[in-house]
């Protein structure tokens, strides 16, 4: 049996990816936009093809002959993801459960259809906005775009139209989403699903700038929540799960819950959580090879959920400023940091969204 495998993406983000599809004995096929990021030379085999080319892709992937097709931290990856497996018979999943999954307002009816928690929501395109029965706060956010790219909390109606119109310059349909502000501490959820069968792996606590954007600044693994809520919280993205029709991927939930224990459920992503926290923190606070998993999915293996080293509490932290970087540089020579992930001086007091922080580390939490 071929042991060609496909990964979308060449960032540092699939790194990890590339690295354990090598280490487990596939030959790695990247597909992206030429860029020289580093998935370019880690990889067996690479193609300067765009991940929004699907149809070039697939050409690339029969001539190849793969045996599964995969990415991890990216949404819009998944789209020629999910394309090319569908096309070609291997595990993933449907095209309708990708839009679902990269499409907030579609996201947002399957819920509502399926009685799952979350805001209410109104879709608009343009400056002509009825934001009938809305209480203030409310959130502002491209319909398909992720890393708090054009997210905005405003606190009063004079706010709302510039903030549309800043969304909508983001998006790549050009829509978008309003939401009532769902309050609360954040979370995100990482699982793994095959044949339907979804197995919840960690929650993890998030950091965020706060209002405006809501930029993270880091993750703290495990989650410090108690065993009943973690139970609450399985059962109900286990059924937003099952609402989205995710089949075989990873999946990234983002929820809230308030003071009362009132969850809801922001948006999920039918692939691993990015900021490391797929690639890395489930892998140290759980022992279970996350990444191993996701590769065995999209090859139509059962994921092997084994914990085969001793779970430890681990966090990533963001750098944005030069006082950032100063904490990192007191904190790397003690035995509680773990690692450097990236680090680009460029960035330092520039961050708009999550694509353009200054880097971040791994420590022991």
């Amino acid at each position: 049996m071929t042991k060609n495998l496909a990964i979308i993406g060449a960032s540092y983000l699939q790194l990890p990816l590339i690295e354990k599809a090598k280490e487990m004995g596939y030959t790695t096929h990247t597909f992206a936009w030429a860029a020289n990021d580093v998935g370019e030379k880690a990889a067996d085999y690479f193609y300067p093809i765009s991940i929004t080319e699907k149809e070039k892709i697939l050409e690339k992937c029969r001539e190849i002959g793969i045996c599964g097709i995969c990415t991890i931290a990216s949404d819009l990856a998944t789209v020629a993801v999910n394309y090319v497996a569908e096309k070609l018979g291997l595990p993933g999943n449907t095209m309708e459960c990708t839009l679902k999954c990269t499409n907030k307002h579609l996201m947002r009816q399957a819920f509502e259809k399926c009685g799952d928690p979350s805001p209410k929501s109104v879709l608009v395109d343009g400056d002509n906005v009825a934001l009938d029965n809305f209480k203030y706060p409310v959130i502002v956010k491209p319909t398909d775009r992720s890393g708090s790219r054009g997210i905005y909390k405003i606190e009063k109606a004079e706010d709302l139209i510039p903030a549309v119109r800043e969304a909508l310059k983001v998006g790549y349909e050009k829509k978008v989403l309003i939401e009532e502000f769902a309050e609360g501490q954040e979370y995100s959820v990482e699982g793994i699903s095959f044949n339907g069968e979804h197995k919840i792996l960690a929650v993890t606590l998030k950091y965020t700038t706060g209002a405006p954007h809501f930029i993270e600044t880091g993750h703290l693994e495990p989650a410090p929540i108690d065993t009943a809520t973690f139970e609450r919280v399985k059962n109900v993205v286990v059924h937003a799960l099952n609402s989205l029709e995710i089949k075989n991927s990873a999946s990234h939930s983002e929820i809230k819950i308030d003071d009362n224990g009132k969850i809801q459920i922001i948006e999920i992503g039918g692939r691993m959580g990015g900021d490391c926290i797929g690639s890395d923190l489930v892998r140290y606070s759980t022992g279970i090879d996350y990444v191993k998993a996701v590769i065995q999915v999209a090859c139509g293996i059962k994921p092997d959920l084994t914990v085969d080293f001793e779970p430890q509490p681990v966090m990533v932290k963001f750098m944005f400023t030069d006082e950032d970087v100063k904490i990192m540089n007191e904190i790397k020579n003690t035995p509680d940091f773990i690692k450097l992930v990236s680090y680009q001086p460029e960035n330092i007091g520039r961050a708009t969204d999550s694509s353009n922080r200054a880097g971040c580390y791994i420590i022991r939490a």
